[in-house]
């Protein structure tokens, strides 16, 4: 029964400005969520957003940088749960960038589903990681065009 979500998504940016969203805290936290990551091997982490009773999800997800080689890939682990300590969704997202002559390709994949449980969450986070790319990709024309949202 295990679900992966895959995604692919074309930035016509070079590499280094795509990985900066995707490694920088604070730009992190403008197209995904509050976060403290560090782009560090080994590296335990939160997201934080609001809870969602009916994902049975306390709104923190737990998190562990796994691999990180610049420019190229970045995985953490993604667990998630009730609160009180429980976790009930063990996941991992890997990205991986691909440099391409006018821009970068971007590889998502999120798995971990492999429970009844994880269903809606999986439900909710296919179509939540598409807005978070073009959350991205309005983020890094904003910027590159000098207008910021600070």
């Amino acid at each position: 029964m295990a679900k992966i979500i895959k995604h692919q998504y074309f930035f016509a940016h070079p590499v280094e400005t795509v990985w900066e969203y995707l490694t920088n805290s604070e730009l992190m936290g403008q197209w995904l969520m509050k976060n403290d990551f560090q782009p560090v091997l080994g590296h335990s982490f939160q997201f934080r957003t609001g809870a969602k009773a009916a994902l049975d999800f306390d709104g923190i997800f737990h998190c562990k940088v796994l691999t990180i080689e610049p420019f190229k890939t970045l995985s953490y682990s993604w667990n998630c749960g009730p609160g009180d300590g429980k976790i009930t969704l063990e996941s991992v997202v890997t990205w991986q960038l691909e440099v391409k002559e006018n821009g970068t390709e971007v590889f998502l994949d999120h798995r971990g589903f492999n429970q009844e449980a994880n269903l809606d969450m999986y439900h909710g986070l296919l179509h939540g990681w598409l807005e978070k790319f073009q959350n991205i990709e309005k983020l890094i024309n904003t910027n590159a065009h000098g207008h910021t949202n600070a």
